[in-house]
């Protein structure tokens, strides 16, 4: 049974980030080298920097190395395929957020890989709210202010987010779905690129810490 899109957005956008690893052969003392922590994103996003103390976290209590590996592109798949061609001996992990596991397989016609079935989880990490912030700029301090102003300048507003498919752009499309407004979405490479490239831009983003609130 094919889940209603508005549905489908609202589970998406409200999915928790989840880490997963290949399946560990079991009766091994583990870790006994150094293990690689894959990611889908640049360097310097959350998924990043959750990654790296994790790393330290682990590498500190179990007495070998953690080396973070970034992997961007394609909404993380690229990031996860690997992961699903690694020896599944547990040295190999990835830690993944909304994209591979709960949006790509809708999203993208053909993987080369199915995550149900290739990866195990682990254990659930953060959860992370989004928040909707605009510009200083728009006049507008309330949502239906900011709904009413993009009804009236259809196509004007920018919704900046981490990249196709990721959370934000989930959750901007559940909103302009929801509202009936139309906002032009600009997709970055990862949630670096996307805080640097919007600090002076006019417009609303999904997400972030450094834009006013509604």
């Amino acid at each position: 049974m094919k889940c209603p899109r508005r549905q489908f957005l609202g589970l998406a956008a409200g999915a928790v980030a989840l880490p997963v690893m290949s399946r560990i052969a079991r009766g091994q003392a583990y870790p006994a080298r150094p293990v690689r922590i894959i990611i889908g994103f640049p360097a310097g996003g959350g998924a990043d920097i959750v990654a790296r103390l994790l790393g330290q976290w682990l590498s500190e209590r179990l007495g070998q190395p953690f080396i973070i590996e970034n992997r961007p592109g394609a909404g993380s798949n690229i990031a996860a395929e690997a992961v699903v061609r690694a020896v599944p001996d547990g040295y190999t992990l990835l830690l993944i957020t909304l994209p591979a596991n709960a949006v790509n397989a809708a999203l993208y016609e053909k993987l080369n890989f199915n995550f149900v079935r290739d990866i195990a989880p682990v254990a659930s990490l953060t959860r992370d709210p989004n928040v909707m912030e605009v510009n200083p700029s728009l006049p507008v301090k309330t949502v239906p202010e900011f709904i009413a102003y993009a009804k009236v300048n259809p196509g004007k507003i920018n919704m900046a987010s981490t990249g196709i498919g990721g959370a934000q752009h989930i959750a901007g499309e559940l909103f302009m779905e929801m509202t009936g407004v139309q906002l032009n979405h600009v997709p970055y490479r990862g949630a670096a690129p996307f805080d640097r490239a919007y600090q002076s831009r006019q417009g609303a983003r999904i997400g972030g810490d450094d834009r006013r609130p509604l």
